[in-house]
């Protein structure tokens, strides 16, 4: 039995839902707005899980990022949403799942020139497992103290997504497990 594709909601400039296409053909070098999620998990230590991006990714591959990312389906709660990939991505369950940052908006282009162009709210959850990611997902994760996150992404930013350097300086009075809500 074959997965269904997944199907992205498209977005005007101002952020109404225009329509909804198959995410397969949504990131390209013309890649239109469209809706997303951001989420980063902390573990009972105050810990925040990143992860480094499969190698078969088509954007931004190998790179570090946040806990994981992902699309709600059309007329898809995100918070159901953000279960359904820690689940599918990552082999977690989540608790305490809570917006953080509720208008992020980034387009970014990775170096094969696939561009990222997102509405991304953005999302703290607590886990109380290590993560069991799938393959295709996720070549590696760790486990970091926050303070030491943010001294990595301004050490090397290279190494990181974009959206993760954009969503650590959108954080205002700090990045812990506290200061997120988490």
């Amino acid at each position: 039995m074959s997965e269904t594709p997944e199907t992205v909601v498209l977005l005007a400039d101002d952020g109404t839902v225009i329509g909804e296409a198959p995410k397969a053909t949504v990131h390209t070098a013309d890649t239109p707005l469209h809706l997303a999620f951001s989420c980063h998990v902390f573990d009972p230590q105050g810990r925040v899980l990143v992860t480094r991006r499969a190698l078969s990714k088509k954007t931004w591959p190998g790179v570090w990022t946040n806990s994981f990312c992902g699309h709600p389906a059309p007329g898809e709660d995100t918070v159901e949403a953000i279960a359904r990939r820690a689940e599918r991505e990552l082999g977690l369950a989540l608790t305490d799942v809570r917006v953080a940052l509720p208008d992020f908006r980034y387009r970014a282009i990775d170096a094969s020139g696939v561009v990222e162009n997102e509405v991304c709210p953005v999302y703290t959850a607590r886990a109380s497992d290590d993560p069991r990611p799938a393959a295709d997902e996720v070549a590696e994760w760790a486990w970091l103290d926050p303070v030491e996150l943010r001294s990595a992404v301004a050490a090397a930013p290279f190494a990181f997504s974009p959206w993760l350097g954009w969503q650590l300086a959108a954080w205002q009075g700090g990045y812990t497990a506290e200061s997120t809500g988490s």
